[in-house]
Order: structure tokens, then C-alpha cells, then sequence
């Protein structure tokens, strides 16, 4: 699949002009850009294209092995990807409304087997996301991958672009066919089970994500005892130990984001009422890192892009052991890749913390 990969910097008109020299007639653009620099850099592309749909978003990007937080990332695909976009609004209310049109988007690509794609951004509301998303793609077997945005100044709204816009309170999506070659979606846990022991969730608040008990107890109070961690290190503890909900054979990230005074876990991701938890330890992630990659390439022939995304708490951890820069460069031993460092990660049906997703195409 033919594909077109450019990074500016400088100041936003600068750097747009650079990030999109050479690309003619694609079939859509996606472009990773600063908060400070989302607006322009929507309006000029969609100026610059205004026939070509595009999506963007907001954080730190990885582009052919290069990390960076103020440059524009743009790719660019072209005829041998059929595409089609579109944007849901009011994730925090009703983002069901919207499934008649991503229907509609659907059918516009004719998806087939193994080769199609839902490619999104959004602002939150996950767990609603991904449930509107799964009524809809579940049916053509249309696999998903995405990420929540990260990288907004405190006081300000969290954003995503289409079609030259902004939105707050929304998901930007591409239905990305490849019509030359498969298309695949991974997952990527680099923590493993510390122990065998599992928990039930025995009292949860969904709306605040909150794990009140585990086994009947203070959620906090567990954790503690099992990994000899102090209640006040337990947030401190998040990059070692994250808790895990397991769905069938896989184990989903929840991170822990605040502890509440009466032993209350805050999460990124919802756990649920009777979900089995695990409490996850950091494994040899340059070994896992190293298998996940060899994978890729025997079940993938002819790779010609990787889009990813990497939760901040593995770039945390990453750059913590100067790391995230020599995985930069690892992935972009697949083939071309762009990556953007997220909030939040979305996986077929699921959304995850500590993790990380991406669209292999060939």
C-alpha cells in the first residue's frame, strides 16, 4: 500500500509547508500536531486538500524512528487505500446516535476480510466509544484501533480535527480498506501476572472509574497487603504494578490514577462490577518488545505502514530508562511508521491503559 510520510518544524505555517512538500493526491490525511498549533495546522491542510478527508490529533508523535513534541507529522495514503471518515459527537451524552452514519461510512468502503480498518481519535469517554464503535464494525469483522488524546494544557479542552475543524466532546475516525494487501491490529502488554491470586470487584463506581472493594474489602487495602506496597505508593507504584481485567484469556490494563480516603482505587480504565483482577508486574519489556516485533513480521508480508499507539505511561517508562527513543527506531524496522503518545488506548471492543495498538498494513 502506497503511502506518504512527512515532519516539519519551525513555526506551524513552516512546519506544515514541510510536512506536506510532496504529497499529491492522496486519498486521505491523518497529521499528529502540538495543542498550541491544532487549529492552523487543521484549517491550512484541509485548505491546501479541501477534497481529501482528513483526521488529526494531539501529542507527542513517532515518525520513522524520530520523537518529538512541536513538530507536525502528516501521512498521507493514496488510491490503493479506499477511505472514508467522519466524526462522532457528544461522547459524554449519546454517541450511539451516530452509529446509523458509521454505517453508512462502512458501506462506502465495501470492507472485506482481513483488510479493513477503523482508525480513531478521540477526547474520552471511552467505554462509550468503543461500544458505539463495536455495534457497528463487529458485524463486517472491521478491526479498531485508536487512542485518546493527550498533550492538552491544564484549564483547556481536549480536541480532534476533521476536515479542518476542531472538535471538542468527539471521535475522528478513518474505515481504512486496503485493497492491495491484509490489514491486522495488535496488542502490546509489556506487564505480567505477579502472582496467580485473583480478585473479584466488588464494589465499583462506574462514572468516576473508581474501584471501591476488592473481595470485600478497600480496593487499596488489597493491593497493599498482596504487594507489600504502602497505601500512599500505590499511585507512586502505577509504572510496576498496574492492575489488570481479565476477559477471557486476556488481560486488559487498568492504571491507577488517585487514591480516595477510604481506600478507593481511581482508574483510567473502568473495572466493573464482579470483573477478575490482577494485580501486573513490569516484565523483561525489551524481550517482549523484540518477540512482538518478530510476530508481526512473520504474520505480515510486505509491510508498508505501522500506525501505533503508546500509552504516557509507557513513554514515561521508556524515557525513565532512555528507552522510548531506541523503540522508535526499532519500529520503524517494520516499514514506515507513525505513532502518537495517548491517554488511553482502544482495541477492538476493549479500552486499555499501559498499552500499546497498532494497524499493520501490507
Amino acid at each position: 500500500m502506497k503511502t506518504f510520510m512527512g515532519v516539519g518544524k519551525g513555526s506551524t505555517a513552516s512546519a506544515i509547508d514541510a510536512a506536506i512538500s510532496g504529497l499529491v493526491s492522496p486519498s486521505m490525511i491523518l497529521f499528529i500536531t502540538s495543542y498550541e498549533s491544532a487549529a492552523e495546522t487543521a484549517a491550512k491542510i484541509y485548505e491546501r486538500f479541501p477534497n481529501i478527508p482528513s483526521i488529526g490529533t494531539i501529542g507527542t508523535k513517532i515518525a520513522n524512528g524520530m520523537v518529538g513534541d512541536q513538530e507536525i507529522a502528516v501521512l498521507g495514503l493514496y488510491e490503493d487505500a479506499k477511505v472514508s471518515c467522519g466524526v462522532i459527537r457528544n461522547l459524554s451524552s449519546c454517541p450511539v446516535t451516530s452509529v446509523k452514519e458509521l454505517e453508512k461510512k462502512i458501506q462506502e468502503v465495501s470492507p472485506g476480510k482481513d483488510n479493513t480498518v477503523c482508525i480513531e481519535f478521540c477526547t474520552g469517554f471511552e467505554e462509550r466509544l468503543v461500544t458505539t464503535f463495536h455495534a457497528a464494525l463487529e458485524a463486517k469483522g472491521i478491526q479498531l484501533a485508536g487512542g485518546t488524546v493527550f498533550g492538552i494544557p491544564e484549564g483547556n479542552e481536549a480536541v480532534v480535527a476533521y476536515n479542518g475543524k476542531l472538535y471538542e466532546d468527539s471521535c475522528v475516525y478513518a474505515i481504512i480498506k486496503n485493497t492491495v494487501g491484509k490489514v491486522k491490529v495488535f496488542k502490546e502488554n509489556i506487564y505480567k501476572k505477579s502472582s496467580q491470586i485473583s480478585h473479584v470487584a466488588t464494589k465499583v463506581d462506574v462514572n468516576s472509574k473508581a474501584l471501591l472493594e476488592l473481595d470485600g474489602k478497600p480496593a487499596a487495602t488489597v493491593y497493599s497487603q498482596e504487594l507489600d506496597i504502602p497505601k500512599e505508593k500505590i499511585i507512586d507504584n502505577v509504572l510496576k504494578n498496574p492492575m489488570g481485567r481479565v476477559v477471557g484469556d486476556q488481560v486488559f490494563i487498568s492504571s491507577m490514577r488517585n487514591l480516595r480516603s477510604n481506600g478507593a482505587l481511581e482508574n483510567f480504565k473502568r473495572i466493573n462490577k464482579n470483573d477478575c483482577i490482577y494485580f501486573l508486574e513490569l516484565g523483561d519489556y525489551r524481550k517482549i518488545e523484540d518477540e512482538m516485533r518478530d510476530m508481526i513480521r512473520k504474520e505480515m508480508k510486505g509491510i508498508s505502514l505501522v500506525l501505533s499507539v503508546d500509552c504516557i505511561y509507557r513513554y514515561l517508562l521508556y524515557e525513565q530508562e532512555n528507552y522510548f527513543t531506541t523503540y522508535a527506531k526499532n519500529m520503524a524496522s517494520l516499514g514506515t511508521h507513525i505513532g502518537v503518545v495517548s491517554g488511553g488506548e482502544q482495541f477492538n471492543n476493549q479500552h486499555v491503559n499501559q498499552t500499546m495498538v497498532c494497524a499493520v498494513f501490507e
